[in-house]
């Protein structure tokens, strides 16, 4: 089979996936409403109409009920919103008052060293500047936590702990986390728990109420709505101090004209990929599976993170149990990370070589480190790492194309005599 070598093949739907024909269309009739939903009169109230119709619909994809749906600019400041709102809360709240004479501050912070950088900069922000104490519990050579580590940091010093977190599935590796598991540990010991459930949100079953969990970051951008909405899930009876001030529109925890229009058009895309989503893991999952096995025929690649399969039984399982359904996410041996990128691009293959929301920092990728030791890859494997992330625009083409280019660019960038290639 002959592929156009002009088209370009997208394979960096982790970074954001193609805005949905139903979601820019709900975005066209919100917008033209031209009204602010907090205005009193007829139109300001036609506007909030569709905007509680939006939260509405959310909701009920979500798994919560409407007035738990507190929308955000996106993923980063939903993140942002509950690592730093749920601790200042537990450390100004409770039985007595942190800050009174006597009481016991709250300073911990339970987490993996796996979370995106919106997680992880905001707890080293907390660390370096309101005296917060960072628990980092390891994960296994597949990239998932251990929960008897997560259940041994958590009964350390649980009254002494502001919250844990834990991702629902991970943004570079796919790797899906126990996340219904970690937070009836943590409320055991009477510590909420937040996860960021971006990557999860229109790929897995996400139920917030059933999860357990306290607060749940999404992203719209991620499952086919525009960039610039998401949501944060506030459980009804959890506290949080606000970090944007102002006229506090979403349940006072959040300030600033709400975009009716976003909101519509997240909801739009929520609506259509939770209704494909078992169709469509089983499809990806096909898809994605193709790629890795051919990629694991190729001399020094090696798969991060796991597979759908049954470690007991050697069995497949469904598409998304244990690896997001369009993840696939590899390691290559005598290569750099952005050499790989950049022959991919050049053969008109859209790859990341790590998180998008990091491209440009010359950094190794933190997930592959904190894994590395367990799962035996070197130190080098975190600068020789390239990410093939699927979603709903690819086509058995595309990854017909992926796996006719991809052989000789890895064995060109592999070749011991191309000095160009090494790191």
């Amino acid at each position: 089979m002959t592929h156009d070598p002009r088209r370009r093949v997208y394979l960096d739907h982790a970074a954001t996936t193609p805005v949905r024909p139903v979601a820019l269309a709900a975005f066209s009739e919100a917008a033209a409403l031209g009204a602010n939903p907090a205005s009193l009169h007829a139109s300001g109230r036609r506007a909030k109409l569709v905007l509680e119709q939006a939260r509405d619909r959310l909701a009920a994809d979500l798994g919560c009920h409407p007035s738990e749906v507190v929308l955000t600019s996106g993923g980063t400041e939903a993140d942002n919103l509950a690592v730093t709102g749920l601790f200042r809360a537990r450390n100004a709240t409770g039985p007595s008052p942190a800050t009174a004479v006597g009481a016991v501050p709250r300073p911990r912070i339970v987490h993996t060293g796996v979370e995106h950088h919106a997680v992880l900069d905001v707890i080293d922000r907390l660390v370096e500047r309101e005296e917060a104490e960072s628990v980092l519990v390891p994960v296994d050579g597949e990239g998932v936590v251990d929960l008897v580590a997560w259940q041994a940091a958590l009964a350390e010093a649980p009254e002494r702990t502001a919250l844990a977190v834990m991702m629902w599935a991970n943004n570079e590796i796919g790797a899906v986390q126990p996340v219904a598991e970690a937070a009836r540990i943590a409320a055991a010991h009477g510590v909420p728990l937040h996860t960021d459930a971006v990557q999860a949100f229109g790929a897995l079953e996400v139920d917030f109420a059933a999860s357990g969990a306290t607060t749940m970051a999404v992203s719209g951008h991620k499952l086919g709505a525009p960039v610039g909405v998401g949501a944060l899930c506030v459980r009804r009876d959890a506290r949080l101090e606000p970090i944007l001030h102002g006229g506090g529109q979403e349940r006072r925890l959040r300030s600033g004209t709400v975009s009716v229009a976003l909101a519509a058009a997240f909801a739009a895309a929520a609506d259509q990929a939770v209704a494909e989503r078992v169709d469509e893991a089983r499809r990806l999952g096909g898809l994605r599976d193709r790629v890795i096995d051919a990629l694991l025929t190729m001399p020094g690649v090696r798969l991060t993170g796991p597979r759908d399969i049954d470690p007991a039984t050697g069995q497949a399982l469904a598409a998304g149990t244990c690896r997001l359904p369009g993840n696939v996410h590899v390691t290559v041996d005598g290569t750099n990370a952005d050499a790989l990128l950049f022959a991919c691009d050049t053969a008109g293959l859209d790859t990341s070589s790590g998180s998008a929301c990091t491209a440009g920092v010359a950094e190794p990728s933190h997930v592959v480190a904190a894994l590395a030791e367990a799962a035996g890859l070197p130190p080098e494997a975190a600068r020789a790492t390239q990410r093939f992330s699927l979603g709903h625009t690819t086509t058995d083409a595309d990854v017909d194309r992926v796996l006719q280019t991809l052989p000789g660019l890895v064995a060109g960038l592999a070749d011991p005599t191309d000095e160009g290639a090494r790191p």
